[in-house]
């Protein structure tokens, strides 16, 4: 892997805290992702489980985990499954763990071949009451692909059919919404190598230049950074793309006189990053840009004081759609009088602010989370609000990612450049 060694502690603590939730009589089974086709005999680029990498640091294929805290076996409480390895395989895809590279990465002392998975599952079956499995539960899910996971709970339903099954999903995600030391240092990595990208446009941006040159140039910083690369797909819109929130062609020429809105980040050790930033084509805002870019700021800095231990998010949407309200009234958007009249179930303001505010990040981009739970500390989330005014062919959105404190928030984008101010002076400094 490109990224350096992550210290296997992190993945001994995850199985532990997921074994102290686990009924008694209970085992769970997780299994890597599968690598997706694409035609022909062409293969996506691997990308693991986030579940199974939560709890094991394993960033390869043909991969199973099973947690199973009350095995009267102590050396099968954790096991570990892996795709033996071959001097082909080797040849051909390079070398993949060994049984002893596992246990010092992952702190996990069993550790087989994938081969013995169904012996060693059955037998610890005469042990256990409740197979906990796990599935993609993300509320924005709607792939009608079939996973590896899927294949998993048939069969087990077929081999097992009198063993309880459960959902694995909701006790990760009530592990995961809370980020340790360990994973806010993996995502202030990812996040360095995200604010080199941006810094690098800074002064490469100028009319003329292709939007998919920008594309070019953070792929590259990314990359030569340790990064796999973009987070996601990069949304690079000038002018009027930069009013379609998930635009992600790059195919137009930036012209004088536009901004361009860049929501491009970078991943680390499978930790994603969400930045985004919009800036001007010349290096100078007009006016009416410096207005609209402003009040965007300001929700932001307003979102951050809100975004507090003990807040419902949903709650705090609520209160961020009115101060953006606000602000479009400022701007002469709206006026006060059509939002006395407005249809509560259709705010005027959704013609220029339609999404969310922020969402919790980590191993997935949109990771997982519960709606209904209160912040609390060591969570993570993006901030990003934005104004679109699509009649004009502009469109103005900013984000970062703060993790929740005790006290006040830390902005892990501190030192990523978003006063409009500096955004002007450092992309002036060498043309």
């Amino acid at each position: 892997m490109k990224y350096a060694p992550i210290p296997s502690q992190l993945f001994v603590d995850n199985r532990r805290n997921l074994a102290t939730r686990l009924p008694a009589g209970s085992l769970a089974v997780l299994t890597a992702n599968d690598p997706m086709p694409t035609n022909a005999d062409g293969t996506m680029g691997f990308r693991q489980n986030s579940d199974l990498f939560y709890l094991s640091g394993v960033d390869q294929e043909d991969t199973v985990l099973i947690i199973f805290p009350g095995a009267k076996d102590p050396e099968r409480r954790e096991c570990l499954f892996l795709k033996e390895t071959s001097e082909l395989i080797a040849i051909w895809d390079g070398v993949k763990l060994s049984k002893d590279d596992a246990i010092r990465s992952t702190g996990i002392k069993s550790v087989f071949w994938l081969s013995d998975y169904d012996r060693i599952l059955r037998e610890l079956m005469y042990e256990v009451d409740t197979v906990y499995l796990n599935h993609n539960e993300h509320l924005r899910c709607s792939s009608e692909v079939q996973t590896r996971e899927d294949r998993l709970i048939n069969s087990l339903r077929q081999r097992f059919p009198l063993h309880r099954q459960a959902r694995l999903a909701p006790v990760m995600h009530q592990l995961r919404m809370v980020k340790s030391a360990t994973e806010i240092a993996l995502l202030r990595e990812a996040t360095r190598i995200t604010e080199l990208g941006f810094k690098r446009l800074l002064t490469f941006l100028k009319p003329g230049v292709g939007e998919w040159e920008l594309e070019a140039e953070m792929a590259h910083e990314y990359i030569r950074n340790r990064s796999r690369g973009f987070a996601y797909p990069p949304i690079i819109g000038s002018g009027p793309n930069a009013c379609v929130l998930h635009y992600v062609s790059s195919d137009r020429v930036c012209q004088d006189g536009e901004l361009v809105l860049l929501d491009c980040a970078a991943e680390y050790a499978n930790y994603f990053s969400d930045l985004t930033r919009t800036i001007p084509v010349n290096g100078r805002f007009t006016p009416w840009q410096r207005k609209v870019y402003d009040a965007v700021h300001r929700v932001l800095n307003e979102c951050n004081q809100m975004l507090r231990p003990g807040v419902v998010n949903r709650d705090y949407q609520k209160e961020v759609n009115l101060i953006m309200e606000k602000e479009l009234v400022g701007l002469g958007l709206l006026k006060k009088e059509d939002i006395e009249k407005q249809d509560p179930k259709n705010p005027l303001y959704r013609k220029y602010f339609m999404h969310g505010v922020s969402h919790h990040i980590g191993l997935d981009v949109h990771d997982v989370n519960d709606p209904w739970a209160k912040i609390v500390p060591g969570m993570v989330f993006t901030i990003e609000p934005g104004i679109y005014i699509r009649e004009q062919g502009l469109g103005v959105r900013l984000e970062n990612i703060v993790v929740i404190g005790e006290t006040e928030n830390e902005n892990l984008m501190a030192n990523i450049p978003i006063d409009a101010d500096e955004i002007e002076s450092l992309m002036n400094a060498r043309r």
